[in-house]
């Protein structure tokens, strides 16, 4: 097939509409079914999980295992994007860690009370085929576009990620709701089989369409392990001479922190801290939250670019930082139904914006380059290192205390550090 130029509207939509493969990862597994999923076998009345002979709290052992899975990407993607870069294919190695985390989806259907280890390895291989592809998802964003289709791209492919994900959540929820105890969860063990043969059908027309990478005609030998280094080396002294790329990944790294620990941990936090009535309003409630922040972030993403070509992009990023000072507060008193659902609704309008805007400012930043995806693994372990750090300190606090509500008050201070930092990459930038 014949590569597509660059700026081409095809490639563009071919692009974008990996978001839509993916993004039902973000939403079964991460923030909806998989956590009630696991909250109906690790109740309230019986939160622990006996592991190796030790009893540890379920939500701190997710938290625990998040930041392992984080850690691993923060190690290898920079050694694998070096080496993609080097042999110019990197859509192979974003395949690879695709059919990773769609495959990892469907082996979740066997994760039960009995089966633990198992379903841990598949919950920490999702999360490393999931993170592990955007490495190289978001390093085309580069290849492909212009300078000034970024941000709308990155906006739109958020979107459609957001719309798809929805669409199969709504499809899973027909066969959810409508049955009830033992049926209902095996309905919800079949929505994780459901999702990963969506994130592998639909994966296919981006792959279709992407080119393999910058070619190149580098010899294949035992050296290219080290090859990969030689090319992070390269990317890491451009990086740290740029004062304004050098500062916004400080800032991103802190506030990225608070943002995704926050979207892991959502659902198990109303699972867990909501005064739900029953537990049939409980996994409506949650759904119905996880579907008001899903809607609203597709305005969010949208809004979010049009503030960033009227104000600029680290402006409008030191605004949705502060906003996100005042629902980190405000989730902390909260503890009815109706509370929980407006909070979800403020947090939806931020969520998306925060993340195609962080994107989209990095990819504008990056010098004129072929090594893009080891440019964006800098991007890439800067958020994965700031997970691990988010999820372990979130896990910490909820072992000691016994509350997540204490966890989410900590994140504040990421929050403000955060726009500290962009205040401060502002100025450099002037």
């Amino acid at each position: 097939m014949e590569q597509l130029e660059k700026g081409n509207k095809k490639l563009l939509n071919a692009w974008a509409f990996y978001d839509w493969a993916n993004s039902v990862y973000s939403l079964v597994i991460t923030s909806s079914i998989f956590p009630l999923y696991f909250g109906y076998l690790f109740t309230k009345e019986n939160p622990n999980i006996i592991l190796f002979g030790e009893s540890i709290k379920a939500t701190a052992l997710i938290s625990f295992v998040t930041a392992f899975a984080f850690l691993s990407v923060a190690i290898l993607s920079p050694i694998l994007s070096g080496i993609a870069d080097y042999l110019g294919n990197k859509k192979r190695f974003m395949q690879f860690f695709c059919y990773l985390g769609a495959f990892s989806c469907i082996g979740l259907y066997w994760f039960t009370k009995e089966n633990v280890i198992f379903g841990i390895c598949c919950f920490y291989s999702g999360l490393l085929g999931f993170w592990g592809s955007l490495v190289y998802y978001n390093s085309y964003l580069s290849d492909i576009a212009f300078t000034e289709q970024h941000d709308g791209l990155s906006a739109k492919g958020f979107s459609l990620g957001y719309v798809g994900s929805v669409v199969l959540l709504l499809i899973c929820l027909v066969f959810i709701l409508s049955k009830e105890g033992a049926a209902a969860l095996e309905a919800m063990k079949l929505s994780f089989v459901f999702t990963g043969i969506w994130w592998l059908a639909f994966s296919q027309y981006t792959f279709y369409y992407l080119p393999k990478g910058n070619k190149n005609n580098n010899p294949i030998n035992f050296s290219i392990f080290f090859n990969g280094f030689k090319e992070l080396k390269k990317v890491q002294v451009l990086f740290f001479k740029d004062e304004v790329l050098k500062k916004f990944l400080f800032a991103f790294f802190v506030y990225s922190m608070a943002v995704q620990t926050v979207m892991l941990v959502a659902t198990y936090f109303g699972e867990q801290e909501i005064n739900w009535a029953t537990p049939q309003q409980k996994t409506s409630g949650l759904i119905i939250s996880i579907l008001v922040i899903q809607i609203v972030a597709v305005f969010g993403a949208i809004m979010t670019s049009k503030l960033a070509s009227k104000f600029g992009n680290i402006k409008t990023l030191i605004l949705i930082n502060s906003i996100w000072i005042f629902i980190c507060i405000g989730a902390f008193f909260v503890t009815e139904p109706v509370q929980f659902y407006a909070t979800a609704a403020i947090v939806g309008l931020v969520m998306g914006g925060i993340q195609s805007l962080s994107r989209s400012t990095f990819s504008k930043l990056i010098p004129e380059t072929k090594d893009t995806t080891s440019f964006f693994s800098f991007y890439d372990v800067a958020e994965k290192i700031g997970i691990v750090i988010g999820m372990l300190i979130y896990g910490f606090i909820d072992q000691i205390t016994g509350s997540m509500r204490n966890a989410i008050l900590f994140l504040v201070i990421f929050f403000a550090t955060g726009v500290f930092l962009l205040y401060r990459t502002l100025k450099v930038q002037k």
